[in-house]
């Protein structure tokens, strides 16, 4: 606290003058104990009696696969975010709305609080002039909202409710000229291109139950139509986006021709390693992440050259090419269900390294997320 560096700095002052050589020395050390104190890795998450402890690559390994603990990390991260931000964010409360719905049958639904938290995040944003949510990162938030009301009501609901028609008619607003959803350019993977928001954007309108197939709107069709050009048209930023263009299509078939489908599955396959895995690392080259804003950060790392397998592109990547149709009884996902398995942490979560700070770690929570879902999509719970 700054307080309490103004009055130990005063103490040492005065007391150095004086001659107190052995006092001075002393409050050194308190003052060097302090500092240490406070340079201490903070909580991932806390909010009340929730307390999640930092994420760390150092963190033991569970000895058995447990659905449960990786279901009480996310709702618990997602519990904590939700209060202390009364916010919507893409990497934490964001990601897991848009995943977590769909393991209702087997896990039991999301906390109705988390879906209050993006009923309100939607009337605030519908609340914005239409130049701000179609800039910065607030198209992508919108996208993340509309997804996570869609997926609720499609597996927790089972039909479409009004909050969820408004929040795609602010996603509608929110989208620009080109067909596409504005992001912020410098928080990889999820907050780096505009590319990213739009595939969200098009699972959002394609999940919503039955709202695609009864639209009759001319005005709302163009826009989708818009937004299925500026997809196919525009060039993915990096193999990720392409992973995402692909789930995309699979809510939403008539986005891609079949060949091309084919193509981006055996993209994602070209990016297995050895042990099962997928890395985030090498799905995109540094400088494409975004405005490369944090390629020096990435390329400094000690395991650059070869950097391991992680939980957000193995569990993503398991997570599409089930959605794509692949076999659960395919050689290369089962040896993939099996790295995924052996590499939950204690906590519940699966470590990812961040692109973006050595601090938080917050993509270990859609890891998470990922991870889990794509073994509920392999019969693995």
């Amino acid at each position: 606290p700054d307080i309490f560096v103004g009055v130990v700095a005063k103490m040492l002052s005065i007391l150095s003058r004086i001659g107190s050589f052995g006092i001075t020395i002393a409050f050194l050390g308190i003052f060097t104990a302090r500092a240490e104190e406070v340079t201490d890795p903070p909580a991932q998450y806390k909010s009340a009696d929730i307390i999640i402890p930092a994420a760390s690559e150092s963190e033991p390994k569970l000895a058995e696969f447990s659905a449960q603990a990786a279901d009480r990390y996310l709702r618990d991260g997602a519990l904590a975010w939700s209060r202390e931000k009364r916010c919507v964010s893409c990497h934490t409360n964001g990601s897991y709305l848009a995943v977590r719905a769909s393991l209702t049958s087997k896990l039991g639904p999301p906390p109705a609080e988390i879906r209050d938290i993006f009923i309100d995040e939607s009337r605030k944003l519908a609340a914005k002039d239409v130049g701000t949510i179609r800039s910065g990162a607030k198209g992508a938030t919108i996208a993340y909202v509309a997804l996570g009301l869609a997926e609720w009501d499609t597996h927790v609901a089972k039909a479409l409710s009004a909050e969820t028609e408004s929040a795609l008619a602010i996603l509608l607003t929110a989208q620009n000229e080109n067909g596409g959803w504005a992001n912020e350019d410098c928080w990889p993977p999820m907050e780096s291109d505009m590319y990213h928001a739009t595939t969200v954007a098009a699972m959002a309108l394609a999940t919503a139950p039955g709202w695609l197939d009864n639209l009759q709107d001319e005005g709302t069709l163009q826009q989708i139509d818009r937004m299925k050009q500026y997809l196919r048209r525009t060039d993915p930023p990096h193999d990720y986006g392409r992973v995402l263009l692909l789930w995309a299509a699979t809510r939403m078939p008539s986005l891609l021709e079949e060949q091309r489908k084919r193509e981006l599955v055996e993209l994602i396959w070209s990016h297995q390693r050895s042990d099962g895995g997928w890395s985030l690392r090498t799905i995109a080259a540094p400088e494409q992440w975004g405005s490369g804003n944090r390629a020096e950060k990435i390329r400094a790392e000690p395991d650059f050259e070869d950097p391991p397998s992680d939980g957000h592109m193995t569990g993503l990547a398991v997570l599409v090419l089930r959605d794509a149709g692949i076999a659960v009884g395919d050689p290369r996902i089962k040896t993939a269900v099996r790295w995924l398995k052996t590499n939950q942490r204690a906590s519940g979560r699966w470590w990812t390294r961040s692109l973006n700070t050595d601090t938080f770690h917050f993509i270990t929570f859609s890891s998470t997320g990922y991870a889990l879902t794509a073994l509920a999509r392999c019969d693995e719970l």
